[in-house]
Parts: structure tokens; sequence; C-alpha cells
């Protein structure tokens, strides 16, 4: 009796000999997709008895990659919300670099309540795009499910851990946080508050920057929790600024939050900078909308997100990224929401 054979080429009624897939090759051989996406493309970190069981698998089922005449001259933008100017500022880089490269770009949002989560990798995956940036968290089945498909992807402004492999592009968000925390310290600020955000990795890493300096000055963390909106800023700092012993300087974990830090000091008769100075994250085009200007990090969304585009393009384009994480620095802007406290001027 012949041997069963332990690596069955796939079939179907219609379709005697079906086109093998990376994921059917990695089912068959017991990894991951991601694993497998190693092997075809010569890449390292694979036991050698890993990669030759894929590699035996990948001869006996005959597997190319997809040919460069697949290409749809089409990359895809994947974000969570458009709601707020952050996402404006990613667009007009994202734009900038498509326009260049004459490249079509298509748009898919989450929205508010993720509504469209569950649909929006099989219409991508339809679509067949060149490439993607996305700004929203994908999950590791949507990952894989990308890689399984050739469909490369750079993650722009991450909000979590990345596995190694995983391209990106973010901002030097432990220095800035550092950077306006010495700012207060210079101007004699020993009462400093730090409203961060939710427990995302650019919020964690602005929030260490800011404890690293103050604890190097000798001066207590003073902080708390909001959301990366206005109300969130505004509920925060109407608490802190009710205080007789109120913190002289408010650090925001976005401009956004700063607005609210400037509405809840005018709903208590208190002036920006005379009895509270602000400082706030992004430069998004309000910090110079509202009154006073507002002192703030300044962000290159929108260089980030050009160079994210140009990354994700260059891989669509079959090329190799020359490094995995790309991170563009971050600058103080001081404006006229800072002041030395009233104890130190003259």
């Amino acid at each position: 009796m012949r041997p069963r054979d332990p690596y069955p080429v796939p079939v179907s009624a219609d379709d005697p000999v079906k086109p093998v897939t990376i994921s059917y090759i990695a089912e068959t051989a017991g990894v991951s997709v991601p694993t497998v996406s190693k092997v075809i493309n010569g890449r390292s970190g694979v036991a050698a008895d890993t990669r030759a069981r894929v590699e035996a698998l990948i001869t006996r089922y005959g597997y190319r990659k997809s040919s460069p005449a697949q290409r749809t001259n089409l990359m895809e933008l994947v974000v969570g919300e458009l709601e707020h100017m952050w996402g404006v500022e990613i667009i007009r880089g994202v734009q900038q670099v498509v326009r260049a490269h004459r490249v079509g770009m298509v748009l898919t949002e989450f929205g508010p309540d993720h509504s469209t989560i569950r649909y929006w990798i099989d219409d991508t995956i339809a679509r067949r795009p060149d490439c993607i940036v996305t700004v929203a968290q994908l999950s590791t089945a949507e990952q894989d499910q990308l890689r399984a498909r050739g469909i490369p992807f750079v993650v722009l402004d991450p909000s979590s851990e990345l596995p190694d492999d995983v391209p990106y592009v973010g901002a030097t968000n432990w220095n800035g946080g550092r950077t306006a925390a010495r700012h207060l310290i210079g101007l004699g600020h020993r009462d400093i508050a730090v409203i961060s955000g939710p427990d995302h990795l650019y919020c964690q890493a602005r929030l260490d920057g800011q404890r690293s300096a103050l604890q190097a000055a000798g001066l207590p963390v003073g902080e708390h929790r909001a959301a990366l909106t206005t109300m969130g800023g505004f509920e925060v700092a109407l608490e802190l600024l009710k205080d007789a012993d109120r913190p002289t300087a408010i650090i925001a974990g976005n401009d956004l939050q700063a607005v609210g830090v400037y509405q809840a000091a005018r709903a208590l008769g208190l002036r920006v900078p005379d009895d509270v100075s602000v400082v706030g994250f992004d430069d998004l085009p309000i910090a110079t909308m509202v009154d006073p200007l507002l002192t703030t990090v300044r962000q290159p969304l929108t260089e980030m997100a050009m160079a994210a585009t140009e990354l994700a393009l260059a891989l669509g384009r079959g090329e190799t990224a020359s490094q995995t994480g790309i991170e563009l620095a971050t600058r103080l802007v001081i404006r006229e929401s800072t002041a030395p406290p009233v104890s130190h001027r003259p």
C-alpha cells in the first residue's frame, strides 16, 4: 500500500490544483505566517530545521511570490477616526507623497465605535493595494492576513509594542516630554502637574521623559490620566486648579488637552500664564489659534506621514527597507502660555 502523503496538495471539486497560499504552507508546516514570510524573503530569525521544512513545502507546491505586474498603483491609509486636526495633518502628509508618485489613495476609517473593524480587512484584501500605512492598531490576525497576501504595511505613530520585523515611523516622544518639563523647571516652576493620556506607547514615552526631568530636579511627579480630548484636559485641570495649593504649571498630554486646561483656568477666573503656565504636545494649528498662543512640543506629524508613505511605497515595489523603525525629532516651540511663576518674577 502506498504511504499516505504527509503534505497533500490542496484540491477542490471546481479547481483540482488551487494556488497555494502562505497561510496553507504555514498551517502545513506547523509554523506562523510571519515565519514563512521570512523564509520566502530570505530573512534571518528562523531555525535551520524550520527553514528546511518550509523550503521543502515551497518547492513541493511550487509557490511563487506575487508578480510585480499585479501592482494596483494604489495605497491605503487606515485610521481610527478623523474627528480632530491630528488626522488632517496625517492625511496632508500622505497626499503629498502619493501625488508626487502618481499613486491613488484609499482612506479607511474605523469610526469612534470601530463599527467597520470586522469588515475593513476583507475589503482591503479585495482591493489589493500595493501597500498600507496604518495609524489604527492592527491585530496579529490582520497583520498575518496582509502578509499572506503580500501586502506590506507600515505603522504610523504606534500605540503599542510591535514585533521587530514590523516597520514603523514615530517621533522622539520621550525627549519631547523631557524637554517640556525642563522648560518649566528652567522658568522656576517647582509644582508641576502632568496630565497624561491613555496607556498608549507614545503617551507613556512622553510621561517617562517628563518624569525623568522632574526627578532629576528633585521634584515630585504630579501625574494624572485623561482622554486626549479638550474635555479630558478640562475635567482634570478643573480639579487641580480648584485647590489653594494648585500647581503653577501643567503639562498636557496633547494640544487638545491643553485647550481644556485653558478653559478650566478661565472658568475659575485664572489667567494663563499669569496664574498657571501650560505646555501642550503636537503643535496642531489650534496652538496658534488660542489666546495666549500655546507653548507646545512639535511632533512633525505631516513629515512622519510622508516618511511612512515613502517607506510603504518602497516596500510595495519590492524594495528592502534599510531600517525597520524611523523616529523623527520633536522640538519645543515656546510661545506665550509659559512664564516664570509669580514667586520668581522681578
